[in-house]
């Protein structure tokens, strides 16, 4: 039964190292070709998060100093009010 199948004559062929060199001298550059280029996308996706991240920080960063220079101008003015009523209470003690 088996011979009216022609399973024989695979089975005796025995295994073609050519063709699975000529297979694998194919496939293997074309799959590790796409395992760079996903390898950079996905570098490079990241990348592009950590610039972002970095925008935000430094546009937090440029808040910050804003907020600050505000706080020394209130700093001056709170100073100046408590030196003149330091003046008013040397004048009047």
């Amino acid at each position: 039964m088996n011979e009216s199948l022609g399973l024989t004559a695979i089975a005796s062929s025995g295994t073609n190292y050519s063709a699975i060199g000529i297979v694998a001298v194919i496939f293997v550059p074309i799959c590790a070709a796409v395992a760079v280029v996903l390898w950079n996308y996905y570098r490079l996706q990241r990348h592009r998060a950590d610039a972002v991240a970095m925008a935000s920080y430094r546009k937090l960063a440029e808040e910050a100093v804003a907020n600050m220079a505000e706080v020394r101008a209130e700093m001056a003015k709170l100073t100046e009010h408590v030196s003149a009523v330091e003046q008013l209470m040397r004048d009047v003690g």
